[in-house]
């Protein structure tokens, strides 16, 4: 398929072909939302964690005989039943990841490139290439009318251009090795470079 190359002054700069085999699927949702969910499950921090009986601060001691009170048997205060007690089969620090498979993971970001491109949120420029000032390219993503935007580059990030996006509220910047489903689905628009179109094709072939 091809698709019109743009500058980030609004200026055109010819055209590019995208492999079918990448931009052109019929994107499965059943796909993206595995791999978004590997993606969600594996940042997950697993630090939930509760005191069991053994972890709480009351006395171990027993706290009546057990017998002859009429009440129940009791041990000390620190069981589950009694009001700040330690918590029974409670949560405890762990890894929430699971495995995913390498060909799910990469046919997952063709699917959500070729969403992208289905959907007309698929955005090709010349080069990210700035001045370094907030200020410009503010003006030029107001201008080319990006509100979500993910900017992917080439297998290096250009630093001015990072430098003057790092403060645009709604656009982020990514090498193409940085690429991912979750950042590509959440942004209304995907922008990517010239560079960072071969850098994609490489790395999915």
């Amino acid at each position: 398929m091809k698709l019109d190359v743009i500058k980030l002054d609004g200026g055109t700069a010819g055209s590019v072909d995208l492999g079918e085999d990448i931009f052109g699927l019929e994107p499965r949702s059943d796909i993206l939302h595995r791999v978004v969910r590997w993606q969600r499950n594996k940042a997950m921090a697993g630090t939930h964690k509760v005191k069991t009986r053994s972890e709480t601060s009351y006395s171990s001691k027993k706290i009546y005989r057990q017998k002859g009170t009429g009440g129940a048997r009791h041990g000390d205060r620190n069981a589950p039943i009694f009001r700040k007690g330690g918590i029974y089969k409670g949560p405890t620090p762990r890894s929430h990841a699971h495995e995913l498979p390498k060909k799910v993971r990469k046919l997952g970001l063709r699917h959500a490139l070729s969403a992208k491109a289905q959907a007309g949120e698929l955005v090709v420029i010349e080069d990210a290439a700035s001045d370094g000032k907030t200020r410009t390219l503010a003006r030029q993503v107001k201008d080319l009318g990006w509100k979500r935007a993910l900017v992917i580059d080439g297998a290096q990030v250009n630093e001015d251009f990072a430098r003057a996006a790092r403060n645009i509220e709604g656009l982020d910047v990514l090498p193409s090795v940085g690429a991912n489903v979750y950042d590509i689905l959440k942004r209304d628009t995907l922008v990517i470079t010239r560079a960072g179109v071969e850098a994609l094709e490489a790395r999915l072939k």
